[in-house]
């Protein structure tokens, strides 16, 4: 369980930002995204420019659109600029949030108040749900990852979501590496690679039959140190695991795991307090934590630059059960 955060100089921070609360986010906003050119726009710039048009893109193409939402860093950017690009009226999507029930105490608590302060609609498909009345059953394994992908599917068809916006990017995984903008999904929630259509430019294509839906990535071009950079700029609260702070730890298969609801650790692991930090908030059952003295936003960007590995390939032991573990979630539906 979390013990205390290291002491350290992190700077003040906010949650998802309100741009016209002053003055010089509404000039950073409309100097960036609407009126720059691209020979003066720098690469963050470029990218949040790039976001909002996507964001403001599906606003007026879809009926339904919503937003996932889960209280991790892509998914607070993504809320951040979805709050940009339609500031000062609200946010005009819901927010969607498959729950595995074994989420860190620090994510949620830190996901309902970011909610609560933006008084946006959220809404919860819990995977316990599922495995209460038997349309699930727990993996041997103990994760539930793979297990959200139902849920989600149900929540898009009852709700009748045409639009669902994620906070995948290209350079988490090879199979997200191969997504469009505008994923389009068939009838039963699937993923056919074949069946994209290709996006030039800027020119994205919603086109959908009834009862398909497409999944829309804002944040496909950014990479993991673009995202750090921009919440550095931005001054975007996080949740506090995401800093260096105490904890007690088990290892296996290579993975820094915490002792939870999910079980662990089995015969012959060994819990040991040691500071670490989370580079993603997935799932506790199979997200592992990286040894780090990072407290900081500086020293985590000093930490992510210097890293040989994408955030996945560190922390996600669902993607290891096979060559191709995510291409195959993402078949059957998952984001």
């Amino acid at each position: 369980m979390h013990r205390e955060a290291v002491a350290g100089s992190r700077p003040a921070q906010r949650s998802v930002g309100r741009p016209g609360q002053d003055g010089m986010r509404v000039a950073r906003m409309s100097g960036t995204a609407t009126t720059g050119t691209s020979s003066t726009l720098d690469t963050l710039g470029r990218l949040e420019s790039e976001a909002i048009h996507i964001f403001r893109e599906v606003a007026g193409e879809f009926d339904r659109p919503v937003i996932l939402f889960s209280g991790g860093k892509d998914s607070t950017l993504l809320l951040h600029l979805a709050v940009k690009a339609f500031w000062p009226a609200p946010v005009p999507f819901p927010l969607l949030h498959v729950d595995t029930g074994h989420n860190f105490d620090e994510v949620i608590e830190f996901r309902d108040r970011v909610v609560a302060e933006h008084g946006l609609r959220l809404e919860v498909a819990k995977v316990q749900d599922y495995i209460d009345d038997g349309r699930l059953s727990e993996r041997p394994d103990g994760t539930r990852n793979p297990l959200q992908t139902v849920p989600l599917l149900d929540a898009i068809t009852s709700h009748k979501f045409d639009a669902v916006f994620g906070g995948g990017r290209r350079d988490e995984e090879r199979a997200r590496a191969k997504e469009r903008i505008f994923s389009l999904r068939n009838a039963f929630g699937q993923w056919e690679p074949r069946r994209q259509r290709p996006e030039l430019w800027n020119l994205y294509n919603g086109r959908h039959r009834p009862g398909e839906h497409v999944r829309v990535f804002p944040l496909s071009n950014w990479t993991e140190l673009d995202v750090w950079h921009y919440i550095a700029r931005e001054g975007i609260e996080l949740p506090s695991i995401y800093y260096a702070h105490t904890r007690d730890v088990y290892l296996r298969d290579g993975m820094w795991l915490a002792e939870g609801p999910w079980g662990g650790p089995r015969d012959g692991e060994e819990l040991i307090t040691k500071t670490i930090r989370y580079r993603t908030v997935g799932d506790g059952s199979c997200t592992g934590a990286v040894e780090s003295d990072a407290t900081d936003i500086e020293a985590v960007i000093a930490e992510v630059a210097a890293s040989r590995l994408t955030e996945r390939g560190a922390t996600r032991a669902d993607d290891r059960l096979s060559e191709a573990a995510m291409e195959d979630r993402k078949r059957e539906g998952y984001f």
